[in-house]
């Protein structure tokens, strides 16, 4: 089941890639949180979307706002992934049980065993406000969120 703007979004626990636990509920009141699902560490559409949260981070992790980034790899994958690239915003591993929070938001690829290219946009509330799902190689577009941002 895909999660649909006005819904409450799926709350999780899950791990960073330094190992500590990471949930959505504890942003709820606090901050606005950008939910972003990606298919795997290290490919190439993928690297290329979070290199560009990565070189304009301020719009997408601040006071106000909290990015969330998700893919099925293991907390190590993750973490070898952002000492690579310089990602200072959390990746976090959807590894086991496998998928079950992409599943949850309702974009989890069964046939590959990876999550398709998702975006949430939450507000404080815990409401999904923006969303966005692309196919494995459709990239995202960042001004698309950065105005869903800008919108709450």
């Amino acid at each position: 089941m895909t999660l649909t703007i006005g819904q409450t979004a799926s709350n999780f626990e899950l791990f960073n890639q330094h190992g500590e636990k990471v949930s959505l509920a504890s942003f709820k009141g606090e901050k606005n949180v950008v939910v972003l699902f990606y298919p795997f560490a290290f490919s190439g559409i993928c690297t290329g979307e979070l290199c560009a949260l990565r070189d304009d981070l301020s719009a997408f992790q601040n006071e106000s706002v909290q990015l969330l980034a998700i893919s099925c790899d293991s907390m190590f994958s993750q973490r070898a992934f952002a000492n690579h690239e310089g990602y200072t915003f959390p990746l976090l591993s959807d590894f086991w049980p496998h998928g079950a929070v992409s599943k949850s938001y309702g974009v989890f690829d069964e046939e590959r065993g990876r999550a398709n290219r998702g975006t949430f946009v939450i507000d404080k509330a815990g409401i999904v406000r923006w969303q966005v799902i692309n196919g494995g190689g459709d990239a995202r577009n960042v001004a698309d969120y950065k105005a869903a941002i800008a919108a709450l």
